[in-house]
């Protein structure tokens, strides 16, 4: 679902495309460290404000969904 208080991307805008996909790969960095800063200590759940845990678990609980839909297809097996 897209973000209604995100900005359309506009192609004409040269680097926009570049951007958004940099944001993307910067997006799961920061989930990687959010979730080393947990696992650590460093931070605690109750530590975020109510939006981003919210935003955080719903990306996890996607990941999650998408992961196990692609395990439902076994490698092993042959096709025909």
């Amino acid at each position: 679902m897209d973000d209604p208080h995100k900005p359309q991307e506009d192609p004409s805008v040269p680097g926009e495309r570049e951007m958004h996909d940099l944001d993307d790969g910067f997006i799961r960095v920061l989930e990687d460290l959010i979730d080393a800063l947990l696992a650590n200590g460093t931070l605690r759940l109750t530590d975020l404000p109510p939006q981003a845990l919210e935003k955080l678990e719903r990306r996890k609980a996607t990941r999650l969904r998408i992961r196990d839909a692609n395990s439902l297809i076994n490698d092993d097996e042959e096709l025909i």
